[in-house]
């Protein structure tokens, strides 16, 4: 996957995730998860001293791209999901999104 490009990475993740139940999230990186918030995919950074919480949101055409492209096209080749209780907390309230 050396030609994996920042769009063809989030098509790949934003069609795995909407196929999944609601919160799911795609554990990227010991440092990265992505979800589906029912429109995009969002990407965040988890917290250095509890990774067990999101630290931040981040866009992948403003991430170090280049950096990051090994770890995403590892997990593309092998995805790893998990359901985080702080984003299901975020979801919870939330209606699902629908095309028009």
């Amino acid at each position: 996957m050396g030609d994996l490009t920042p769009e063809a990475c989030n098509d790949q993740i934003r069609m795995l995730l909407r196929d999944l139940p609601r919160g799911t999230v795609a554990e990227l990186t010991d440092f990265a998860v992505a979800y589906w918030d029912g429109r995009r995919v969002v990407y965040a950074y988890l917290r250095d001293d509890c990774p067990e919480q999101i630290e931040e949101e981040f866009d992948l055409s403003d991430c170090v791209w280049l950096d990051l492209r090994p770890e995403f096209a590892a997990w593309i080749a092998a995805p790893r999901f998990s359901v985080r209780d702080e984003v299901m907390n975020w979801l919870k309230d939330t209606p699902p999104y629908e095309e028009a």
